[in-house]
């Protein structure tokens, strides 16, 4: 466990956080700050404030499409409709900062590695080197038909993905700091002789290029990934520099940090495993008040707009599954992942699909603390030590508030106790999350 606490933000570049309809409320500006420039650089200068690591924005490229097998719900309610390209923003919030780290999601199914490595990279340079990748085989079948690709096994996925890392390392390795010269009086820019020329041919993917992009001052983008299958667990130690995770509850928190440490050492991975957790903090003067907040969010969600967004991530149409049965009832009708995630997060209760859908759609599945600022720091630093892990992927339902109220109300605290920098450490995202 580190020393410090590592805190990221973390959001998506849509009408919503993690939170459905939360476009809706009266204090958000998440819709109206997606044509707003300084919408995104006000929220970076505030996470900066704050010494946040960085921004973390998850993706879903294309809309959710398999609730009633269309889209029409997601874009009547906002689910993640409309998606923008959140690699857009990295530039814009590191024009506004010095410090603040930016990652953003790019999936592997859809993009070939040498265009993610120079548009990526390309950033990273021109931040000095602020810039962080989260990896993702691409899940959702709407990214899919939408590049008009064929939709490939989990597993497989994983194995194309492989390959696609091999082709980034290569990229990224193939100029060393020493090529290049930039000899103004005798005209050489650099070395060819010690650029190192990439030829692969694999079962998936190919490239043949010579390297195009400069390093930055931390070698590459610092790498996230979320596996949380077996498959995935393996990918996760083999490649991240961190790995970020999603789990309800503080026991299954742990479960998780067992899992993956085991499969670090099976791995022989030679560097720490850092894991950073979702949360979403309703912060208020008292526990009651941080309570009827989130209820007053949580009854504005319409059920079929719940519906969608979980049938989205679970990749099934829950309007084939009749909703009013217990979670106990229904395995052989629904994903038996869907099932177990659920009923772990409601903590095993006897309750419908209906009433678990309704309240997942809140946070798309992330565990809750409420309380006073007090409440927020404890059980952050309970979950922080007794897991071991690296830090939090902090999701406020509000946009910019939640966020504002974190960084004011939160941060002096765990800087109080200790366990929060109080200035940073590094100018890189490497040199303050990873060295």
């Amino acid at each position: 466990m580190s020393d410090k606490m590592h805190l990221l933000a973390f959001m998506m570049h849509t009408p919503i956080n993690h939170m459905t309809m939360s476009w809706a409320d009266a204090d958000d500006a998440q819709a109206q700050g997606l044509s707003s420039i300084s919408h995104w650089q006000d929220l970076a200068r505030t996470l900066e404030r704050g010494y946040f690591d960085g921004m973390f924005f998850a993706d879903v490229p294309a809309v959710y499409d398999h609730y009633q097998d269309n889209t029409d719900v997601a874009i009547r309610y906002g689910v993640n409709w409309p998606t923008h390209d959140p690699v857009a923003l990295i530039g814009i919030m590191a024009a506004a900062t010095s410090h603040l780290g930016i990652a953003s999601t790019v999936s592997t199914a859809s993009q070939h590695p040498f265009l993610a490595v120079r548009a990526l990279t390309s950033l990273d340079f021109l931040s000095g080197g602020r810039v962080g990748w989260n990896i993702v085989t691409g899940n959702a079948r709407s990214e899919h038909r939408a590049m008009g690709l064929d939709f490939m096994g989990h597993d497989q996925r994983y194995d194309r993905a492989e390959e696609y890392m091999q082709i980034c390392y290569a990229l990224w390795r193939g100029i060393p700091k020493d090529a290049v010269l930039q000899d103004k009086k005798n005209g050489i820019f650099a070395d060819p002789s010690k650029i190192e020329k990439i030829a692969f041919d694999g079962e998936y993917l190919s490239c043949h290029a010579t390297p195009s992009v400069l390093p930055s001052p931390q070698g590459r983008p610092v790498l996230f990934q979320a596996g949380s299958s077996g498959r995935g667990q393996q990918f996760a130690v083999s490649h991240a520099d961190v790995i970020f995770a999603i789990q309800p509850d503080l026991a299954r928190m742990q479960t998780f940090m067992a899992q993956i440490r085991a499969a670090g050492k099976a791995n022989k991975r030679r560097d720490p495993v850092r894991v950073t957790f979702a949360i979403q903090p309703f912060i208020g003067e008292t526990l009651a008040g941080a309570e009827a907040k989130r209820d007053a969010m949580l009854a504005r969600i319409p059920l079929e707009a719940a519906l969608t967004r979980i049938s989205g991530t679970f990749g099934i149409d829950l309007d084939t599954v009749d909703i009013d049965l217990p979670l106990q009832e229904i395995s052989t009708q629904a994903s038996q992942g869907l099932v177990s995630a659920m009923s772990s997060m409601f903590g095993d209760k006897n309750i419908t699909l209906r009433e678990a859908v309704r309240l997942s759609g809140l946070a798309g599945m992330i565990p809750q603390i409420l309380g006073t600022p007090e409440d927020v720091a404890d059980q952050l630093e309970e979950i922080w030590r007794q897991t071991g892990c690296h830090g939090f992927n902090l999701t406020p339902a509000i946009v910019p508030g939640g966020y504002e109220e974190f960084v004011d109300q939160v941060v002096p605290l765990l800087q109080q106790r200790g366990i929060f920098r109080t200035e940073y450490e590094a100018d890189t995202l490497r040199g303050n999350m990873i060295d």
